[in-house]
């Protein structure tokens, strides 16, 4: 079955987003740029909210950009690429790779889930996030942490009603001093 991922960088002190919406602490280095590329390369498809999307939406020209470096022409080449699937219901359109779609993010993972293919399904932003988290379905949660403290703005971490116990699987350090660390999520057998 292919597992349901959510990846994100972080601040220390949890957040996606500080306090005044800025993300310039996240700005990725050259060898953690790397290891997003291979990540998307991993990917069979991206569920995003429509936030996460529009900021995203960048990449679906980006190669069309002739000061891009070869590492970011190769990131928008698998982007563009990569199936996507965004939530939303604001939108009334969305473009490339992408379809909108405005119904339950639970149901829709069943149905990728029960179709061929390979690759994770990745869920990027917060509040999509944390419907999938409130469904049970998250089965790996990937953190770049940034040894910054933002103090406020949009956690990465859903909030839960009930208890998640999480296996770490991975870790890594950059030489950024930016920590990646993969939980994978500890499912109890009820039976």
């Amino acid at each position: 079955m292919r597992r349901v991922t959510y990846s994100m960088s972080v601040s220390l002190d949890g957040y996606i987003v500080g306090p005044d919406g800025g993300m310039d602490w996240g700005v990725p280095d050259e060898e953690i740029f790397r290891f997003w590329i291979e990540d998307v390369r991993e990917l069979g498809v991206h569920l995003l909210g429509r936030r996460l999307y529009e900021s995203m939406l960048y990449w679906e020209t980006a190669d069309q950009d002739p000061s891009l470096d070869a590492p970011r022409l190769e990131f928008a080449a698998l982007w563009k690429a990569l199936p996507k699937v965004v939530f939303s219901t604001t939108l009334s359109a969305v473009e490339g790779n992408a379809r909108l779609v405005s119904g339950d993010v639970a149901k829709e993972i069943e149905r990728l889930r029960a179709e061929p293919g390979e690759g994770d399904i990745a869920v990027g932003g917060a509040t999509l996030a944390a419907e999938v988290a409130a469904a049970g379905l998250i089965d790996e949660y990937q953190i770049m942490v940034y040894p910054v403290l933002v103090g406020g703005g949009i956690s990465f971490f859903p909030q839960h009603r009930s208890r998640v116990d999480l296996e770490l699987v991975e870790t890594r350090t950059y030489d950024s001093r930016v920590v990646y660390l993969r939980y994978r999520t500890a499912r109890q057998d009820t039976a």
